[in-house]
């Protein structure tokens, strides 16, 4: 359906749809700054990226080389970088297509590694010596080429609906940063870890995520995609899938004062973490996110999942047809105060309603307004913790402590699937 045409029939509903800066005519899409209510990201000094960003300091780029220089210049300064077509990540200082073979150190082969750290007579001991450094050595290699930091006062915009960032990470640092209508895709790592004591089973880990929030403050992501890019077949080595995607969007390291609004996060596990440690050290009383009008499509889990942060999770679209590949939606972790509203959430027939909650050492849990559509059968109102609660132990909260008032617009939970559908996502 058209927007045009969507905005009338919901105008014929009594209801009325103001359009985000996405749809807004007329103005630069570099120069557009987060909303005065617009989530947590609004709070104290605002969000406004590159916004002032004198002509010198507004770049056009079209390759990895050309956005490294660009993110480069004038540390501080405020810049707006506009993404145009395909970028790659694994490719060399000349922008040729890089093989995981070229990162690959001289002593380092997984087939030797392998061998070396089989548990059947490695056992269940994480790996060490120089076959495990020599792997560290590779990750470093193409770390050097795919990750790249994202300084204070930018604006990165994609142009069209097609600008794409494929195996790159890009790693937000500093503070006042706007990230929208981008790409993002296989952030992949070509030299994953084994863990045998991550899980009962072992697990393989990988190193990158699409976007890292690594101790940044007001920062704006809207209107962006962010999947695997189809990359997602992948052997098994010791009972296990070798996993060399690690996140899509990971806020952590004391990170605070984030919206992550209209974007669509699809066909992907370990989705978005809050927080990456249940010590208390950098992230108490940070970690301060809004999750808004975002769609998570065919995701394993961690939609979110939080520790400490006061996380506003209103208005998102949840799409579940997988119930083997599916194992929660919102993670309830140490010191998280989650507040919960407005969700949809479109299921498989006999799929647990106390699965879509995920106890990861948190205590409470304020959720409210949640609509579930499961199977063929019409969305009905769903208690969320109370189902959380009938399901498990120990029972958790609802008094989270605080109230949002950050709040843009909170839509009825029953536009939520056609205002997401409709407006989430790159060039949208």
């Amino acid at each position: 359906m058209r927007w045009k045409a969507f905005a009338g029939s919901l105008a014929l509903l009594g209801l009325t749809l103001t359009a985000t800066p996405a749809q807004a005519h007329g103005h630069d899409p570099g120069r557009v700054v987060l909303g005065a209510h617009d989530g947590w990201a609004a709070a104290t000094t605002g969000t406004t990226g590159g916004a002032a960003a004198a002509p010198a300091d507004v770049h056009t780029v079209t390759k990895r080389s050309e956005l490294a220089a660009a993110l480069a210049a004038h540390p501080g300064a405020p810049k707006i970088v506009y993404v145009r077509g395909t970028i790659e990540g694994n490719v060399d200082a000349a922008d040729r297509p890089a093989s995981c073979e070229s990162f690959a150190d001289p002593a380092y082969s997984l087939p030797a590694y392998l061998a070396a750290y089989d548990p059947a007579t490695w056992g269940r001991v994480p790996p060490s010596g120089p076959l495990e450094e020599a792997r560290a050595r590779s990750q470093a290699n193409q770390a050097k080429q795919v990750v790249l930091d994202v300084g204070p006062n930018t604006t990165i915009v994609g142009l069209g609906g097609h600008a794409v960032l494929h195996g790159l990470t890009l790693r937000v640092t500093g503070d006042n940063v706007i990230l929208r209508n981008l790409n993002f895709a296989d952030a992949h790592d070509c030299f994953p870890q084994w863990d045998p004591l991550d899980t009962a089973d072992g697990n393989w880990n990988s190193e990158y995520d699409n976007l890292d929030l690594v101790g940044a403050t007001h920062v704006w992501v809207d209107h962006n995609e962010f999947s695997d890019g189809g990359n997602d077949r992948q052997p098994s080595y010791f009972g296990r899938k070798y996993e060399v995607h690690d996140g899509l969007l990971d806020i952590v390291n004391g990170s605070d004062l984030v919206t992550v609004s209209y974007n669509r996060l699809h066909d992907h596990d370990k989705t978005m973490l809050i927080g990456n440690t249940d010590k208390p050290t950098y992230d108490v009383g940070k970690l301060r996110v809004t999750l808004h009008h975002n769609l998570f499509s065919e995701i394993g889990q961690r939609a979110p999942r939080v520790r400490y942060g006061q996380v506003h999770v209103y208005d998102n679209l949840y799409l579940v047809q997988d119930p083997a590949a599916y194992t929660y939606s919102i993670g309830v972790g140490v010191e998280s105060r989650i507040y919960a509203e407005n969700n949809f959430f479109r299921i498989p027939a006999g799929l647990p309603l106390g699965q879509l909650v995920h106890y990861w050492k948190g205590t409470v849990l304020h959720a409210t307004g949640t609509l579930v559509a499961a199977g063929n059968q019409w969305p009905r109102p769903v208690d969320l913790l109370a189902e959380y609660n009938a399901a498990n132990d120990p029972d958790l909260g609802a008094d989270v402590g605080w109230t949002p008032s950050f709040v843009e617009r909170l839509d009825p939970t029953w536009v939520v699937p056609a205002l997401v559908l409709a407006g989430a996502g790159a060039g949208r």
